[in-house]
């Protein structure tokens, strides 16, 4: 029987893994799919928000204060790129500067260190291609590679001692003397602890202990990512003024030095509908170019939809089962999610323990997730030293992101190793560059085949049945 079992290996799940295993508690990642980060964790903007945008005394306006302070350390102990480059939002007439000037407000009211309005020369001076009459600056603001943070968090947890087991659907949940049985196909987890962080599946979880007291809608989100060569279009990330359905349309560099715009926000019914459409492409492309002078669309390599967890109310739903003992509910975690994910992750250990889970701190908890800097990055010495000691890092797969086989091999066998294509796309970046693996994702399956000692026609793009081929190869 395991301590506390986590429903969902995303970012959320992740982070509370890795506060877990702080203690001496035996704890358990469920999660559905064939890897982690495989919901909102990997098709988000990467965006550590200021915490301006969260109504004052909420748990958002809180956590999310909190997780932008805590992120920088964070990413460094799990060796995670993080870039401070700080937000703007930008008013383009007297109405959004309105709206600019509350926003204002609340980001005194909550505490963002350094926030300020700038007039337009001054905005001209910071960001010279952003159109505007005024904006507001959030300086503490930063940005993340959401999926990356996701997969170290997680390998974390597991490098000191938690358990992730992967395509662990729960679909039944039964309370018994001790505490949970959790029912997925034809295998069981006990547990004395639940945590809900299933994403837009809460309420389906929720569900499952007879909690029918909140609805989570799923909320798509479309995107646009750009080429490298249009990552110096904006340094900072830029948003319009703010709607009832959310923050609008970006446009944000990333840590890997592309340009990302996006997303709509679209209320929808379906929980697994991820699909892009034209109508949203042309209104990222529209709000990415009233915002921005010079945004090169031309130079765009793909275009991703992503859900987010709108929950019933205006604020996260973290908060004990009002029915259900050692149950605990971290739902409509919707943006500032990300951002506030290591916060929600001390905020819910905290909570674990008044509902009596006991909290004995380990003495040989390792924070540190050792940095693997990608091999491309390296001097000519270096990348030198390191195929002395293995072959394998001389030979490279990815051409667009010059990924070598050393890296992938490394992907596999790592905590948690990828399994898939997708997989190696999102730890090495092999098949993330302009052609999309075009060319390298084959080279990519033989890896996978031999090291995972598997047939290649049994290698997947994403899990499940995404087999890549149909038959035996010549």
């Amino acid at each position: 029987m395991y301590d506390v079992a986590i429903i969902g290996g995303g970012v959320v799940g992740g982070m509370l893994a890795r506060e877990l295993s702080r203690y001496q508690l035996s704890v358990v990642i469920l999660e559905k799919e064939y890897d982690v980060a495989m919901g909102a964790s990997k098709a988000n903007s990467g965006i550590v928000h200021g915490g301006f945008d969260a109504k004052p005394d909420t748990l958002k306006a809180r956590l999310n204060v909190r997780g932008c302070e805590m992120m920088p350390t964070v990413a460094a102990e799990l060796g995670v790129p993080y870039r401070n480059n700080g937000s703007l939002v930008v008013a383009q007439d007297e109405e959004s500067l309105a709206a600019v000037r509350e926003l204002y407000q609340r980001g005194v009211e909550n505490g963002v260190p350094a926030i300020t309005v700038l007039d337009e020369a001054a905005l001209r001076e910071l960001a010279p291609a952003v159109k505007g009459i005024a904006a507001l600056y959030a300086p503490s603001a930063g940005i993340v590679c959401p999926y990356t943070l996701t997969v170290a968090a997680i390998g974390n947890a597991m490098d000191n001692g938690v358990e992730l087991r992967r395509g662990f659907g729960v679909d039944r949940i039964e309370k018994t003397t001790d505490g949970y049985v959790l029912y997925a196909a034809e295998d069981t987890v006990e547990t004395r602890y639940v945590v809900n962080a299933a994403g837009v599946h809460a309420d389906d979880i929720a569900r499952l202990v007879r909690d029918d007291y909140f609805r989570i809608t799923p909320r798509a989100g479309e995107y646009i990512l750009l080429d490298k060569e249009a990552g110096c279009v904006v340094e900072q990330t830029v948003f319009g003024a703010p709607s009832k359905m959310g923050k609008g349309i970006l446009v944000s560099p990333t840590t890997h030095g592309n340009l990302l715009l996006g997303p709509t926000a679209t209320d929808i019914e379906n929980k697994e509908d991820t699909a892009t459409t034209y109508e949203g492409l042309q209104k990222v492309i529209g709000g990415a170019n009233r915002m921005v002078e010079g945004v090169p669309v031309g130079k765009a390599i793909t275009s991703f939809c992503g859900l987010r967890s709108t929950p019933d109310r205006y604020d996260f739903i973290i908060e004990p089962s009002p029915s259900n003992p050692h149950f605990l509910h971290l739902a409509g975690i919707e943006s500032p999610g990300l951002s506030s994910s290591p916060a929600i992750a001390e905020y819910a250990v905290e909570l674990l323990g008044q509902m009596g889970l006991a909290l004995t701190k380990k003495t040989d908890f390792n924070p540190i997730r050792e940095r693997v800097d990608a091999f491309r990055h390296l001097s000519d010495e270096e990348k030198n030293e390191i195929i002395r000691k293995d072959s394998r890092y001389g030979r490279i797969v990815c051409r667009c992101e010059q990924v070598t086989e050393g890296e992938i091999v490394a992907a596999i066998h790592r905590n948690p190793g990828a399994t898939d294509t997708d997989g190696i796309k999102r730890r090495t970046r092999g098949g993330m560059g302009r052609c999309q693996g075009g060319f390298c994702q084959p080279v990519v399956a033989e890896i996978l085949a031999r090291e995972l000692g598997i047939p290649l026609q049994q290698v997947t793009k994403s899990g499940g049945s995404s087999y890549l081929l149909t038959d035996k190869t010549k």
